[in-house]
């Protein structure tokens, strides 16, 4: 059938709006990457910007990436992961590798065994076991785990549960062995699970005790189920301020303001602000190398400072953040300095309510997953 004239110019029309849409979803993308870029650095540079920004200076509102796991970047598919969840195997919840309801009831202590942070092994033996007996049975391999390793026991007297540790002397008949499955260097892995496994039925065969093993495929799922849930929420926030000039700030004048501000310098060489139960809500340190140390501070003249909030640990983000931010800011005036971004350029509002939002948006999707910001559990998980 012979083609019009009309329809052939409808067809490149259409073609050239297709194309049109093409180019505008381009470059409207290209804006979105370069906000996300300028608000929430990650680690992961782009290749093709690489030899411009080789010699930029890690300015302010970035995402520091702490331990190693592999942390979203925000922009194109971060803000996306809750609705390609089913399609990609993201986890969406910690509800979903957690336990049966009839273990989260477990009467262990939740702060040494989590019935979703740990893997918990329990021994029963015919007759009260010496504590020093059985931490002597497990000193040489529990030494080669890299995961932190409670062991528990049920005090008969006073039916409660409690931590052994090496100075307990007591003596017991029932018994748990709690292995974190996952902190900020990973899941277990399993021939470390395997480790510990053995390890436990040593003891038991030891002791004449019986123990009860979950399947340990089972748990290194689990696991890995775990940490890649607790990787899409593991962000550290990062604003800094540099002095307005590019001259330095003087240590002494710097440590005046910081304690002024109800800042607190401490042994790692940080500044912290801690909420009323002492928890940490942000740090405040050096953008260069040295730390900021008692004596040596002194003496210090920097270039800038950086401000950070750990989002997993603290309780209140907004709440967090928006201290951080009044003090860089007050820092900022009383010091002659200026909150930037990565470009060095002035941190504008719109950069700012991103940050909060996403900080909101974080601590949402962890209670949602039955991981409360700043609890034991968060603690531990994102340490």
């Amino acid at each position: 059938m012979a083609i019009s004239e009309l329809q052939i110019a409808l067809i490149g029309a259409g073609a050239a709006g297709v194309g049109l849409v093409w180019g505008y979803n381009v470059w409207q993308d290209r804006q979105h990457r370069k906000t996300a870029d300028r608000i929430f650095k990650g680690g992961q540079g782009d290749a093709l910007l690489a030899g411009e920004e080789a010699d930029a200076a890690p300015a302010a509102a970035s995402v520091a990436e702490p331990g190693e796991r592999q942390e979203p970047h925000f922009g194109d598919a971060a803000d996306d992961v809750s609705e390609t969840a089913d399609a990609t195997g993201v986890v969406e919840s910690a509800a979903d590798i957690a336990p049966a309801p009839e273990e989260s009831a477990s009467p262990l202590p939740h702060e040494c065994a989590d019935p979703v942070a740990d893997c918990v092994l329990r021994l029963t033996a015919a007759e009260p076991l010496p504590a020093p007996a059985v931490q002597a049975m497990q000193t040489a391999w529990a030494a080669e785990l890299s995961k932190p390793l409670h062991w528990l026991a049920r005090d008969e007297a006073e039916d409660v549960w409690r931590r052994v540790d090496a100075h307990d002397t007591g003596r017991y008949r029932e018994w748990a062995a709690a292995l974190q499955l996952v902190d900020r260097r990973g899941p277990v892995s399993d021939g470390e699970l395997a480790r510990f496994f053995d390890g436990v039925q040593h003891v038991a065969q030891q002791t004449a005790a019986t123990v009860e093993l979950p399947s340990r495929g089972e748990i290194v799922m689990r696991a890995a189920s775990l940490d890649e849930f607790c990787a899409a929420v593991d962000i550290q926030f990062v604003l800094h301020v540099v002095e307005a000039t590019g001259g330095v700030f003087a240590g002494t004048k710097l440590r005046g303001v910081a304690e002024a501000a109800g800042l607190a310098l401490e042994g790692d060489g940080v500044f912290r602000a801690r909420d009323e139960a002492g928890l940490e809500l942000f740090t405040v340190a050096n953008l260069g190398v040295e730390r900021l140390e008692a004596e040596s501070i002194k003496s210090l003249a920097t270039h800038g400072l950086t401000l950070s909030m750990d989002v997993p640990r603290v309780t209140d983000g907004a709440v967090a953040f928006d201290r951080m931010l009044a003090i860089a800011r007050q820092l900022a005036a009383a010091l002659g300095g200026v909150l930037v971004d990565a470009q060095r350029a002035p941190l504008s509002d719109a950069m700012i309510d991103a940050i909060r939002a996403k900080t909101a948006e974080l601590q949402q999707r962890m209670r949602d997953g039955g991981i409360a910001p700043g609890s034991i559990r968060a603690l531990r998980l994102f340490s």
